[in-house]
C-alpha cells in the first residue's frame, strides 16, 4: 500500500477515536489541588484529574514512602478529601482508562500534599526591615524553640527549602532557625511570606505556618509629609493626632513607629491645601508613645509597592508630649521658655 494512503488511513482512525497524540509521547494528565496543595489538619482539599483525551474511568494514587495505593477510582475527574488527616500526607500521581479501549494511560507528574498544624507555629520576621528599596537585600528568618529538621518558606505557590539551620538561646530559651536571603529586590519579591518547620521522618507533614510577613517595595512613589498637632497642656491618656498628606491621591496610608506598622488607613479626602490626607489616632497611652514616625502612601491595585517614606518626626520619651524634631515645631507648641512657668505650668521636664 502507497505510503500516503497508509498516512491517511491512520489520521482518520486517530481522529475517529479522539485518542491520537504524537508518536513516542506521554499522554498530557495534570492533578491539581484547591485551594491548595498545602492542607490544614482537618482541612478540606480538592484532588483533579484532568486530560485532553477522553476516558471512561480515572485513578488517583497515593505514593507513601514505598507503598503505592489507589486513593480513588471511578467516572468522575476530582474527589474531595475531608477532613484531612495526616494519612492523606504524601505524593499522589493520576492516570485513566481510555474511552475506547481498556488500556490504561501513562501516569501524571507527581503533586505533593502537604499536611499543615501538626506543630507549633514559628515565628518569622525581615532583617533589616520588610520594607525594602529596589536593587537593596533583605534576610527572612525563621525561627522556633522545636528542633525542627528543615524550614519551608513559601510566597503563593513558590517555595523554598532550608540549606542550613542555626541553634542559640535568646531569654534563657534554646531556639533553631533557618536564615533566606534575598536580592537584589524586585518587584517580583514582593508579596506575602510565610514559614513552617518540618521532620525528616514524616516530610509531608508541617507545622502550623507562622504569621503572614510582607515584604513591601518602598520609593516608587514621592514622599507624603507627616505633621502632628500637640497640645503642650496635653494629659497622658489623651490621644495624639497625626496627618499624612500628599498630593498624590493615595488609595490607602500607613503610619511606622521605629520601623513597625503602627496603623493603616484610607485615605481621608482633601485637606485644605487641595492634598488627599489620612487621620492617625495614637493612643490614649501611658507613657506618651514617643519614637520615630514616618508614613507612605500606596495604591490599591499594588498594594506591596509604596512610596518613598515621610521625612521622620521625632517625639521624646516624656511625660509630655515634645517633639524632638528640631527647627520644625508643631502647631499649637508653645514653647516653654514663652510661659511664666514652664516647668510646673505645661509639665516640660529638665533634659
Amino acid at each position: 500500500m502507497a505510503p500516503k494512503l497508509i498516512t491517511l488511513l491512520c489520521l482518520g482512525f486517530c481522529l475517529n477515536q479522539k485518542i491520537c497524540t504524537h508518536v513516542g509521547a506521554q499522554d498530557e494528565f495534570s492533578l491539581s489541588a484547591w485551594p491548595s496543595p498545602r492542607v490544614p489538619l482537618g482541612g478540606r482539599v480538592t484532588l483533579s484529574c484532568r486530560s485532553r483525551l477522553q476516558f471512561v474511568m480515572f485513578t488517583i494514587f497515593q505514593t507513601t514512602g514505598s507503598q503505592i495505593r489507589k486513593s480513588y477510582t471511578g467516572l468522575s475527574n476530582h474527589v474531595t478529601i475531608n477532613p484531612v488527616t495526616p494519612g492523606h500526607a504524601g505524593t499522589y500521581r493520576c492516570a485513566g482508562i481510555y474511552k475506547h479501549t481498556s488500556k490504561q494511560s501513562a501516569g501524571s507528574k507527581s503533586l505533593k500534599i502537604i499536611v499543615t498544624g501538626l506543630f507549633t507555629k514559628p515565628s518569622i520576621s525581615a532583617h533589616p526591615s520588610s520594607l525594602v528599596h529596589t536593587g537593596a537585600r533583605v534576610s527572612l528568618r525563621c525561627r522556633s524553640p522545636l528542633a525542627f529538621d528543615e524550614f519551608v518558606l513559601y510566597k503563593e505557590e513558590h517555595t523554598q527549602h532550608s540549606q542550613q539551620l542555626d541553634e542559640g538561646m535568646e531569654a534563657g530559651s534554646h531556639y533553631v532557625q533557618a536564615v533566606f536571603s534575598m536580592g537584589p529586590i524586585t518587584p517580583a519579591h514582593a508579596g506575602t511570606y510565610r514559614c513552617c518547620g518540618s521532620f525528616n521522618h514524616s516530610p509531608y507533614e508541617w507545622s502550623a505556618p507562622s504569621d503572614p510577613l510582607d515584604i513591601v517595595i518602598t520609593g516608587k512613589y514621592k514622599k507624603p509629609s507627616l505633621s502632628t498637632q500637640v497640645d503642650p497642656m496635653m494629659r497622658l491618656g489623651q490621644k495624639l493626632n497625626f496627618f499624612c498628606s500628599s498630593e498624590i491621591s493615595f488609595d490607602r496610608y500607613h503610619l511606622f513607629r521605629d520601623g513597625v506598622a503602627h496603623g493603616q488607613w484610607l485615605s481621608g479626602g482633601q485637606s485644605h491645601s487641595g492634598a488627599s490626607q489620612a487621620h492617625f489616632s495614637v493612643g490614649p497611652a501611658t507613657p506618651v508613645p514617643g519614637g520615630t514616625y514616618r508614613c507612605y502612601g500606596s495604591f490599591n491595585d499594588s498594594p506591596y509597592e509604596w512610596s518613598a517614606p515621610s521625612d521622620p518626626l521625632h517625639l521624646c520619651k516624656t511625660l509630655r508630649v515634645l517633639l524632638c524634631h528640631s527647627w520644625n515645631p508643631p502647631l499649637n507648641l508653645t514653647p516653654p521658655w514663652q510661659t511664666q512657668s514652664p516647668w510646673k505650668a505645661t509639665g516640660w521636664m529638665k533634659g
